[in-house]
């Protein structure tokens, strides 16, 4: 029995919150297909499973920077929050299905780990390249006014309007 569930349906629901790659309670009950209480339950009667560095609840000041950076700052709706959310890191999402002890958990943990290795991947793929990038801006930082002045320079030739010159070689009588 596999999930069907797209690993850009569970990427869209990776955060990042005090420098960790997590996944917030809510968005979990949505994929395991369970309430947000009843996830936070098991989780509070499991909470010896749960290590600061699987998962932590995000504080207030969190809670208001993160509705501010995914544009739902209307504090009327709460984005469906009304008490600040369980983090998950990716090991805090592995340890969950085994507290919620069902077969779509297990399912669904299987997609959100591939979706965890995949952005991983994904990562330092792109990290090397961003080093790429840094190494050739050191290399090419100060330049900035060389190549300003330059274009400068060209602006001018082509602004200039070409005098025009007089003939050269030698001319036939009937030319004159």
């Amino acid at each position: 029995m596999e999930s069907n569930l797209p690993q850009e349906a569970v990427i869209s629901k990776i955060y990042e919150i005090r420098s960790q790659q997590v996944m917030l309670d809510r968005d979990l009950a949505e994929l395991y297909g369970v309430e947000t209480k009843y996830l936070k339950r098991q989780v509070r009667r499991n909470m010896i499973r749960f290590p600061s560095d699987f998962m932590f609840e995000m504080t207030k000041e969190e809670l208001k920077n993160w509705r501010l950076q995914n544009g739902t700052s209307n504090a009327g709706e709460r984005m469906g929050l009304r008490y600040t959310p369980f983090c998950f890191t990716e090991q805090g999402v592995a340890m969950l299905s085994g507290v919620l002890k069902s077969d779509r958990a297990a399912l669904v943990n299987v997609q959100i780990m591939r979706a965890y290795s995949k952005m991983r991947k994904l990562i330092l793929t792109h990290k090397d390249i961003l080093l790429e990038m840094e190494e050739l801006r050191k290399k090419v930082g100060g330049q900035d006014e060389k190549i300003d002045l330059i274009f400068e320079y060209l602006q001018q030739f082509i602004q200039q309007e070409e005098a025009p010159r007089k003939e050269i070689g030698y001319k036939r009588k009937d030319e004159k």
